[in-house]
């Protein structure tokens, strides 16, 4: 299993910095960030900061998406910074959340989400792609490499993910949820005539090491209040009993609305409807041993990533603690079972 760290960001962009060179320190492969380009700075300037301070991890959007962002200046992002640093770079995809929602937008339709990452793909891994009756190729690029990893919820995405995408990114660490979704994206992947084991299976959650229950569920509560905005779509789709686990649909019954300018913050003020049990699921909190039998638990699924959230207090402690005690352990109880 690899290992990745997601952050947002939030000024001073050399934090941002800082906490991505701990990150490769202590053993992560891969350093991800938020793309929602008004809530907070560029991703993009700062992933080529992050490359040219740092040696090996991989860095990528988590996520971008189709709408707010060119799909050719997309590809020429990840070309370009492949030039610049090697083939470190990686991306993250949606239909849009954050992003488009701050500007009274909509999330793409899957038709397009399912255009867009053949056309990002194609380009940013130096080859020639069809686009708006176009041949187009990047007549400098080569050599790129980029992967394209599908972030997705519903049964319909669920499915593109399977049909085109090479990784999986599930933004919850709920072990039964992420069983069924697992399940079917592979199942997908095998209708369509693909390895499901081909594809990459990243989870994504907030990791918290600590000891005081309450405290780590108020820091993580937010994470709740996020996925229940992809959630509410979901249900108003297909209803509160339709394609996807009741466990994952029932807790948003007390969802009111939602602010995104306490997106992805610990102090969100629109996440009350979440409780204890939820944020325990989600998320992966407590000491060291909780964090290794969780993410055993994925990594008996498929799960090939675990890419935890550090929007809490506890940055440092958390990366120092995965760095000597739980990356080491997945490690060895990998290598033993070999």
């Amino acid at each position: 299993m690899d290992f990745g760290v997601v952050l947002q960001t939030n000024p001073p962009a050399a934090r941002t910095v800082q906490l991505a060179q701990l990150a490769e320190a202590h053993g992560f492969s891969h350093v991800w960030t938020f793309d929602s380009h008004l809530l907070w700075q560029e991703p993009y300037v700062i992933h080529s900061a992050i490359l040219a301070e740092t040696k090996r991890v991989t860095v990528g959007p988590f996520v971008t998406n189709p709408a707010t962002r060119d799909w050719t200046v997309t590809a020429s992002v990840f070309a370009t910074l492949n030039e610049m640093y090697g083939n470190r770079t990686i991306c993250g995809i949606g239909r849009g959340d954050s992003a488009v929602r701050v500007t009274n937008g909509k999330p793409v339709t899957m038709a397009e989400l399912r255009e867009s990452i053949h056309v990002i793909r194609e380009l940013a891994n130096s080859r020639a792609v069809e686009y708006k009756g176009a041949t187009l190729q990047f007549p400098w690029s080569r050599g790129s490499e980029l992967d394209v990893w599908v972030a997705a919820y519903g049964p319909m995405a669920l499915k593109l993910t399977g049909e085109v995408g090479d990784g999986f990114i599930l933004q919850l660490a709920d072990v039964d949820i992420a069983a069924w979704m697992i399940k079917t994206v592979k199942d997908a992947a095998a209708a369509a005539g693909r390895d499901p084991e081909s594809l990459a299976f990243c989870v994504a959650a907030p990791m918290y090491i600590g000891d005081d229950r309450d405290h780590m569920r108020d820091q993580c509560r937010w994470f709740g209040g996020m996925v229940g905005n992809h959630v509410a779509d979901i249900v108003a789709k297909y209803g509160e009993h339709g394609a996807v686990p009741e466990a994952l649909t029932d807790y948003i019954a007390g969802r009111q609305g939602y602010d995104y300018n306490t997106h992805g913050k610990a102090d969100n003020d629109h996440v009350d409807f979440v409780p204890d049990e939820i944020v325990e699921r989600f998320c992966i909190l407590g000491t060291a041993d909780e964090h290794i039998a969780k993410l055993e638990q994925l990594r008996e699924l498929g799960v090939t990533q675990f890419a935890g959230y550090l929007q809490h207090d506890n940055k440092e402690e958390t990366l120092r603690v995965y760095g000597e005690t739980v990356i080491p352990a997945l490690q060895t109880h990998v290598a033993a079972k070999k």
